[in-house]
C-alpha cells in the first residue's frame, strides 16, 4: 500500500493497484485483507471506494478485561 493519500490522478489506488503493490492477482483477497485492516482500525475510507482509504495512526492496544 502506498502512504501518499492520493495517486497521480487525484485519488487513492484501486483494488488492482494495491494488489499489484502487494502481491495479490485476486481483487476480492484484496478486498478482505483491505476490510480487515479497516476492521482493526489501521485504515479508515470517507466512501464506499477503497480509493478512498487512508492509513490511520495505530492506537495502543486496550488494556483490561477482554469481552467474551
Amino acid at each position: 500500500m502506498t502512504t501518499r493519500p492520493t495517486g497521480e490522478h487525484g485519488h487513492g489506488p484501486t483494488i488492482r493497484e494495491i494488489g499489484a503493490r502487494v502481491g495479490l492477482s485476486s481483487t476480492s483477497s484484496v478486498a478482505y485483507q483491505l476490510a480487515q485492516l479497516e476492521k482493526r482500525g489501521l485504515i479508515s475510507r470517507t466512501g464506499r471506494e477503497w480509493s478512498s482509504c487512508r492509513l490511520e495512526t495505530p492506537r495502543p492496544p486496550r488494556r483490561g478485561l477482554r469481552s467474551r
